[in-house]
Order: structure tokens, then sequence, then C-alpha cells
């Protein structure tokens, strides 16, 4: 098995690179950390946000887990 990491091939049409042609371990790798950075994100919105708290009663009521 080659370790050796392949550059990544940019698809030109009419001038303009329109696509990138990458190893599936490199894609896969970008998606995790995007998902990680949306994360990041929402976390960040989560803690500026003030927290509102319910009655788990009032909860309860609301819930329907469809059992």
């Amino acid at each position: 098995m080659n370790n050796k990491k392949r550059t990544p091939e940019i698809i030109v049409r009419e001038g303009k690179p329109r696509a990138v042609i990458l190893e599936i371990d490199e894609y896969e790798e970008i998606l995790e950390r995007l998902e990680d950075l949306e994360d990041l994100k929402m976390l960040r919105e989560m803690r500026t946000s003030p927290l509102h708290f319910r009655k788990i009663e009032e909860f309860l009521r609301e819930y329907n887990p469809g059992v």
C-alpha cells in the first residue's frame, strides 16, 4: 500500500477551475472538519443566547415520541 498522498487534480473548463479530484480519505477528512466547524458555531450561538427553563410537566405535555 502506498502511503504517499496524491496532489489533488483540478479540472479546468473554459479556462476556469470547475472541479477537484482528490483522495477519498482527504474528502472525508474535509467533511469531518466542516461538520466540526458547524458544531462549534452552533455551540457558540447556544452559549450567547439566554437559557429558558420549563417545568417537566409542561415539556411532557408537548412531547409526543410517537410510541
